[in-house]
């Protein structure tokens, strides 16, 4: 593990915060990294993969500003304090998708750009829905698709869904409920 001689915020925004960390490898080699936080909250975030049966999953569109078209995602958010995970996971899942979950399971914890990020997020599971809404803090209502686990090809041929995070997500339940049954 390299040693962090030194942690520096070298910029901050509303959401973002870029540290700049000097490094020194085993080896002596010294490096700067940069990575980008996020700023300050400490709350952890999830991705919620809604089934209403073993193989139809909900999910909704959103407006995406790093590609700045409206992306074919899961639901998602950030943990309130004072909530676990999973009842955090249950609020975004009915303030985005206007379904609860009866059941509800942690299943991975995913990064994204490691190198350079410094967020993770909680995927869980959702099954047992039932119709339930909740107000959220999106500037519009979301649409609701419901696709199938079976089609995930044809479901990656689409433009607007490219995701990373989901994509790995959907392939992971596909897989732990296939085991299941």
């Amino acid at each position: 593990m390299p040693k962090i001689n030194r942690k520096e915020v070298v910029a901050e925004t509303a959401l973002f915060r870029v540290e700049q960390l000097q490094l020194t490898f085993a080896n002596g080699e010294q490096r700067t990294y940069e990575r980008l936080g996020n700023r300050g909250t400490g709350r952890k975030a999830v991705m919620i993969v809604p089934m209403i049966d073993q193989n139809q999953v909900v999910m909704i569109k959103e407006y995406a500003a790093g590609t700045e078209n409206y992306q074919l995602t899961l639901p998602k958010g950030l943990v309130e304090v004072g909530e676990t995970v999973l009842e955090g996971a249950n609020r975004e899942l009915k303030e985005e998708a206007g379904y609860g979950a009866r059941q509800l399971r942690t299943i991975s914890e995913f990064t994204l750009s490691p190198n350079y990020m410094s967020h993770s997020m909680s995927v869980v599971l959702a099954q047992e829905l039932y119709p339930e809404s909740l107000p959220g803090d999106e500037p519009e209502p979301m649409e609701k698709e419901i696709i199938d686990l079976r089609n995930l090809y044809q479901l990656m041929q689409r433009d607007d869904f490219t995701e990373a995070r989901a994509i790995a997500a959907l392939y992971l339940v596909r897989d732990i409920l296939q085991q299941e049954l």
